[in-house]
């Protein structure tokens, strides 16, 4: 496990309650790092990371807001810098499958326009919304950015061919942002392929998740500890990788 003394720093990490975003939370708070955990409001684990951390002694608050909705997202970023007085890092990790079980390509049915309409607006619009309320606040700080995509968005299969398109816009964005931003702010982005405990409803097949990951060379899903880790890198270390997007699927398929 890689380490770096982040005493000082603060960073957001988006539906941080639980997966990668809270494996994220902890390995940046265990290294000194004060975390403001977002997710959405009505969810009972946010509340319960948050005191659970605290009572470890890491420095961590709350930051409740639907990144579905420009207003609570600009209260959530505000509150941040009240709470911190600054904001190093941004973890784009909030999304939603919209869905309790992959959906075929060709049912256009199910995808209908209020289903694009979800996924756009949680999955890609979502990430725009927090990349615009914080850049003022990351510039100042020098800091980064770091999206979670998925290997959906690069064609390896999804949940539906809606939500791999909104992965595919982040990791366009990714590169867009970089420029945006840069050079005051790096920008990021992993793609995480199977998740081992990634919190989410929408469960696939047992048996070709299987067949997936024995012909994968590690021979194991990826838990949200190993993304997490590659997440802490781009944030902590990483000077001269900007627009870049790691695909993490354990080596890959035949």
């Amino acid at each position: 496990m890689i380490t770096a003394d982040l005493g000082g720093k603060v960073a957001l990490v988006t539906g941080g309650a639980s997966g990668i975003g809270l494996a994220t939370v902890e390995l940046l708070a265990a290294n000194g790092c004060a975390v403001a955990i977002n997710d959405l409001a009505r969810n009972p684990r946010l509340e319960a990371e948050v005191a659970r951390l605290s009572a470890s002694g890491h420095r961590v608050a709350a930051a409740p807001g639907d990144v579905g909705n420009m207003d609570e997202v600009e209260a959530m970023v505000a509150a941040v810098i009240a709470r911190f007085g600054r904001l190093d890092y941004l973890v784009n990790n909030a999304a939603t499958p919209g869905t309790s079980k992959p959906i075929p390509v060709d049912d256009f049915a199910t995808m209908d326009e209020a289903f694009w309409a979800k996924l756009v607006n949680v999955n890609q619009i979502g990430p725009y919304r927090c990349v615009k309320a914080a850049a003022a606040h990351l510039k100042a700080a020098k800091g980064a950015i770091v999206n979670v995509a998925s290997t959906a968005g690069l064609a390896y299969g999804a949940s539906s061919s809606v939500y791999a398109s909104t992965k595919a816009a982040i990791i366009l964005l990714t590169k867009e942002w970089a420029y945006a931003l840069g050079p005051e702010v790096r920008v990021n982005a992993i793609a995480p392929n199977v998740v081992d405990g990634s919190g989410w409803d929408c469960r696939f097949d047992p048996q070709a998740m299987a067949a997936t990951i024995a012909r994968m060379p590690l021979k194991r899903a990826g838990k949200p500890a190993d993304y997490a880790e590659t997440i802490f890198y781009l944030l902590a270390g990483a000077p001269y990788v900007t627009g870049q997007t790691i695909v993490m699927d354990g080596g890959g398929v035949r």
